[in-house]
């Protein structure tokens, strides 16, 4: 327990306890002071006004003035009957002096009046008498609590006085001692302060500084060296590039092989300044720059290169302590230069092939059509449902080489964007007509709402209007017949809002964050595609500095969407 809490506890107990005992007192003096009180005002008042019509009786034969002072006197009796017994007393009186008015020369009925007044004072002074009692009662109780109250305070301010005067001392004589044992050389001294307490914390951080004195002072520099070298030579035995970066991000060290592809030598990482190397290095300043990004490419030996570089925390313990702390990063390069030469070599196959497969596809659909011809002679339904399917692979393989061919121009960086100032409504339009037979084929209503006046934007027509149509031809795949697609445009902020909405049976919370990955179909369902639309749809809206994204739930249909941004006047 802390100390400062100590001080609270205890200092707040003794508080505690004097308050206790003033409310105490104060309690049973009011109590008393009332019981006082009531005795005047209740019995004390009626014993008087009996002691006066008593008085007044024996002159009842001198005249009225008498008979007048028994009528006041009871009349302040009446207002003042508090106990048991005493209204029927003070009723038969009240009734006595109604007959005594009519008849003051009745001595038996004067007497009669006389006797009451005696009972009445008789129970008045026993009322008295057993509220002395209580007040006594409550006088010696009051008198017991407050003693044992007392005593409770004593007790806790003299324990507090004998043990919290060491409780602060103790320690810091222990600390005194081993202070001085320390400044003797002595580094095996420890203090065992038990507890949280601030004095515990401090004999912690004693030891610990204790602790490494003795290690320094134990430790042989030639070991020191012996060390350092076996570290070096085993980082240098490392066929990936490996730098060390201190916390301040200085070069610690640095294998041969990082300084190879660096084309620097190790005088070089010595003399010169660490905002000077990464300034001139191109190497240096993409690996220690904590914003760059994890793949990077540099040119050496007369081509370019490509590493991916992993960071690894240096964490330790430092001697005494329990928590680790973070003293640099360690650097390794990893070339991935053959990999990213074989993924080029894929993405030129793959273009090769889309391309040259458009001719024969071509051709195919155009024999298709020949074959149509009245000319050619009528077909059977047997030949006429060939050659449907004849049609509709030709299509699907002819969609399938242009998302190939457009996938390749993504991963080559070759994307042609031909952007220019447009008006949104051409996009919607061409969509909803390049799919409108689609949806014709399944009785699929197609609604259309676009806000009015909006503003032009910054597109390029043809790359947007296929992701229109890419979002309609999934939005009609997925529905059922004989329901709606809603297609929107709208203003939000400083973008516009081009969004498809379908009332399928939606997507599952665990596949949303997938759909615009490549290749990725929803396990399940119709698998028409090459699963790359909605991925070179990401790539074409992103790279018109746009937002692409999906709002589905399961069993309440989709709705995809992107926004544009509305360029300034000053861009226009």
């Amino acid at each position: 327990m802390k100390i400062k809490t100590k001080l609270y506890i205890g200092i707040g107990l003794l508080f505690l306890m004097i308050l206790i005992l003033g409310a105490v007192s104060t309690l049973y003096v009011n109590s008393m002071k009332k019981d006082t009180e009531n005795v005047l005002s209740a019995n004390y008042n009626s014993v008087e006004y009996a002691r006066n019509m008593l008085r007044a009786s024996d002159k009842l034969a001198f005249g009225p003035q008498a008979l007048a002072e028994l009528q006041q006197n009871m009349k302040r009796q009446e207002a003042n009957v508090t106990e048991g017994g005493e209204r029927e007393i003070t009723d038969r009186l009240a009734k006595r002096l109604l007959d005594l008015s009519s008849s003051p020369q009745d001595n038996q009925l004067a007497q009669e009046f006389r006797t009451d007044l005696i009972e009445l004072m008789t129970v008045n002074m026993n009322a008295i008498v057993a509220k002395s009692d209580h007040a006594k009662e409550m006088a010696s109780n009051a008198f017991i609590l407050i003693s044992v109250v007392g005593a409770l305070c004593f007790l806790i301010g003299f324990v507090l006085f004998v043990n919290l005067p060491n409780h602060i001392a103790d320690p810091i004589r222990k600390l005194t001692a081993s202070i001085k044992e320390i400044a003797q050389q002595n580094y095996s001294q420890r203090v065992h302060i038990e507890g949280q307490s601030e004095f515990a914390e401090l004999a912690s951080s004693f030891n610990s500084m204790a602790e490494r004195l003795q290690e320094y002072a134990n430790s042989k520099l030639d070991q020191i060296l012996e060390e350092k070298k076996r570290i070096e030579t085993l980082i240098n035995s490392m066929h990936d590039p490996v730098i060390g970066l201190d916390q301040q991000r200085r070069i610690v060290f640095i294998n041969d092989e990082a300084l190879q592809v660096a084309g620097m030598q190790r005088i070089d990482i010595a003399e010169k300044a660490t905002a000077t190397l990464y300034n001139k290095n191109e190497l240096l300043n993409q690996v220690t720059n904590p914003n760059a990004d994890a793949n990077f490419k540099i040119y050496g030996d007369q081509k370019e290169q490509y590493y991916e570089r992993e960071v690894i925390p240096m964490d330790i313990i430092p001697t005494g302590e329990q928590t680790k702390q973070q003293i640099g990063e360690l650097i390794v390069l990893k070339n991935i230069t053959t990999f990213k030469e074989l993924d080029v070599a894929k993405t030129n196959f793959i273009a090769t092939v889309s391309h040259e497969l458009k001719t024969p596809i071509a051709s195919i659909q155009l024999s298709a059509e020949l074959l149509k011809h009245p000319r050619m002679g009528e077909l059977n339904p047997d030949q006429q449902h060939i050659l449907q399917g004849i049609e509709e692979d030709s299509v699907r393989l002819l969609k399938i080489t242009s998302e190939l061919l457009n996938m390749s121009q993504v991963e080559t960086g070759n994307i042609m964007l031909f952007a220019k100032l447009s008006n949104p409504w051409p996009i919607i339009d061409y969509a909803v007509k390049t799919t409108r037979m689609q949806a014709e084929q399944k009785h699929i209503q197609v609604r259309v709402v676009v806000e009015e006046n909006l503003p032009q934007v910054f597109v390029d027509e043809e790359k947007t209007a296929w992701v229109m149509t890419n979002f309609l031809s999934n939005a009609i795949r997925y529905s059922t017949e004989h329901s709606e697609i809603k297609v929107s445009l709208k203003k939000e902020n400083d973008m516009l809002v081009f969004a498809v909405q379908d009332f399928g049976k939606g997507i599952d919370a665990s596949y949303k964050d997938r759909v615009f990955d490549r290749y990725f179909q929803i396990p399940g369902s119709m698998r028409t595609g090459t699963g790359l639309g909605l991925s070179i749809s990401k790539d074409f809206i992103n790279n018109q500095n746009g937002i692409i994204g999906v709002d589905s739930e399961s069993g309440l249909g989709s709705t995809f969407f992107f926004k544009l941004p509305i360029p300034k006047v000053s861009e226009a």
